[in-house]
């Protein structure tokens, strides 16, 4: 087990080549819900910040003048269904994606579906929220799809439902959850737990408790996302996100809501870059 630490990751931080373009650095797909819309325009917004050089929120149709009165840099494109929401990650260029945020449970079995569609992929994913709960009756699907390119974001209550069986610690059962589903495990709390399957854990404590406040696990989810865009390591990319999302809220102090943790991350990455 190892304390969460810059020496672990900061070697591996991605860094923009002199005579690079955009696509160098990465696309990220985010799948958009249709009520909470600004669940996906923080994830995005997080994403680009922490250096992802193109984002895309895929949603229903109905949701486009929505999110495109949101961010300008990041773009939308909609789907046909929400089951054929992995038709939108053929493009090579496309390097990444997240599922989860504010993705609402409407429609369970499309919703599963396309996570199921989408991992078969095996481009680095970000599963969070919506994407686990609605495996809840069916972890069994999940975990058979699963594979070492996955990060699962969970809160307690998240974590709870989709692994009813474990106890024990946060670090015994984050642990026995990467083993059991063949994905990285990411337990967020006052003290975030980072597993592989491979048995490598990794504990966090750099945090503020002015980050439990709405939407800052969806600018988690984006800054683990995008690094991952980027091509760094799925475990590291997830140790260096939740570090780094600590750092920013820390720096913030009082106050914090999530967009503040998306500005302060210009400052963080300056000085770790």
């Amino acid at each position: 087990m190892q304390k969460n630490d810059p020496d672990l990751w900061q070697g591996e931080l991605p860094r923009p080549a002199q005579d690079g373009h955009k696509y160098d650095r990465g696309h990220l797909i985010v799948l958009g819900g249709v009520d909470m819309t600004g669940a996906a325009r923080l994830t995005s917004e997080a994403a680009m910040r922490i250096g992802c050089g193109v984002c895309t929120i895929v949603s229903a149709p109905e949701c486009k003048d929505i999110y495109l009165k949101g961010a300008p840099h990041v773009l939308f494109e909609p789907y046909e269904q929400l089951r054929k929401f992995p038709l939108h990650l053929k493009d090579s260029r496309r390097t990444a994606f997240v599922m989860g945020p504010g993705a609402g449970q409407h429609e369970d079995e499309a919703l599963r579906q396309a996570v199921l569609g989408a991992v078969a992929t095996r481009k680095p994913a970000v599963l969070d929220a919506d994407a686990l709960n609605v495996f809840a009756d069916y972890p069994e699907r999940l975990f058979s799809a699963l594979n070492e390119h996955c990060v699962l974001t969970p809160h307690e209550g998240e974590f709870a439902r989709l692994f009813p069986d474990l106890d024990g610690s946060r670090e015994k059962r984050a642990a026995a959850a990467a083993r059991q589903s063949g994905a990285v495990v990411l337990l967020k709390g006052a003290q975030t737990v980072i597993a592989t399957p491979q048995g490598d854990l990794v504990v966090n404590d750099h945090a503020s408790p002015w980050l439990a406040t709405a939407g800052a696990g969806d600018v988690l989810a984006g800054m683990v996302g995008g690094l991952m865009a980027q091509g760094m390591d799925v475990p590291m990319a997830a140790a260096a996100a939740v570090w780094m999302h600590g750092e920013a809220a820390l720096r913030y102090g009082p106050g914090l809501t999530a967009p503040d943790i998306i500005q302060e991350l210009r400052g963080v990455l300056a000085d770790l870059l």
